[in-house]
């Protein structure tokens, strides 16, 4: 039987603990990349689903009225990265060509602080929220007014750390993508045997769409299918935020997206949705575990906007017009 895809209530995460980790043997590295400047297809008409074609803004550049804890579902836009859009298009001297974006792309993990380097706003500093695959981008959240004096090619450093991290007691749990800063903030607890994890939404595997054939997954995300009106309803997917921490059940993500059984994969909505089939909402996954380990816990504040202090309140969750987030 798989892991229920109504998250269980928050009764009795007082007497639980925080997890073990092994980051006194963690390594950090320094990674770089600049501000990209936005991309358009050959053709700037996306065909939808519905066979509607559609002129919309995309992915990369700086978005400068949305960011992390926004709505992700129903705006005017295509695959938005709300945030500062980061690749790497350097000259590689050494192995094979784009090796410097990809260990961007890898190195990078959500919750890492990233620092200006060059510009008008150098020295500001912004957390490293999600990453994009396909497009291969990292996204930063900055406050809105570094953003507005940002440029298209400003450098921007990244203190990267996270991959490799694990949980001493939980073997059997595999962490990506996850920054230490974040697994502290994000209220991932312990009690009899399990981890107990915030989440604001369950997801069917069912519908995820585009991403599955990788075979890592530390460089980009699997979108949400949102063609599905009766499921949508269900699981309340029309109001999932950016940065909102998600479930998706059964999902195997440590070697690549897969649907199993008994397995869930926690991960972060990183960009918003989509009307090209088989897209969505990205979801990058963060923590990935056997049902029998965890325990979810609805919280409508599990953001990392909140979670991380970037922002005093977000979008209200589902059916809470007046939640502001604090």
């Amino acid at each position: 039987m798989d892991l229920p895809l109504r998250p269980l209530m928050e009764a009795g995460m007082g007497a639980a603990s925080a997890p073990r980790t092994n980051e006194s043997r963690m390594v950090a590295s320094a990674v770089a990349g600049q501000v990209s400047h936005p991309l358009a297809r050959v053709s700037p008409y996306r065909i939808g689903r519905d066979g509607v074609l559609r002129l919309l803004p995309g992915t990369g550049g700086i978005v400068l009225n949305r960011r992390v804890g926004d709505r992700a579902v129903g705006l005017a836009a295509d695959h938005m990265e709300a945030g500062v859009s980061l690749n790497n298009p350097g000259r590689d001297h050494a192995g094979p060509r784009g090796g410097s974006n990809r260990a961007l792309m890898f190195y990078a993990c959500v919750g890492n602080r990233a620092r200006v380097t060059s510009g008008p706003v150098t020295g500001a500093v912004g957390t490293v929220v999600g990453k994009h695959g396909g497009i291969n981008h990292v996204i930063v959240d900055f406050p809105p007014a570094v953003k507005r004096r940002l440029c298209i090619g400003d450098k921007v450093q990244l203190d990267a750390y996270g991959q490799g991290l694990e949980l001493p007691d939980f073997p059997q749990v595999r962490a990506l993508n996850l920054s230490p800063r974040l697994l502290r903030r994000w209220g991932v607890r312990t009690e009899a045997g399990r981890l107990l994890i915030p989440v604001t939404h369950t997801v069917p595997a069912e519908l995820m769409g585009s991403g599955f054939g990788r075979s890592e997954g530390v460089l980009g995300d699997l979108d949400i299918q949102l063609s599905d009106a009766r499921l949508v309803r269900k699981h309340r997917l029309h109001a999932l935020r950016l940065g909102d921490l998600v479930a998706v059940c059964p999902l195997d993500y440590r070697f690549g997206p897969s649907r199993k059984a008994g397995v869930v994969t926690v991960g972060v909505v990183v960009h918003a949705d989509s009307k090209v089939a088989g897209h969505g909402p990205g979801v990058t996954p963060l923590l990935i575990a056997p049902r029998e380990c965890v325990r979810l816990v609805r919280r409508p504040q599990a953001n990392v906007a909140l979670v991380l202090g970037l922002r005093q309140s977000v979008a209200p969750p589902a059916g809470d017009p007046s939640w502001g987030g604090g």
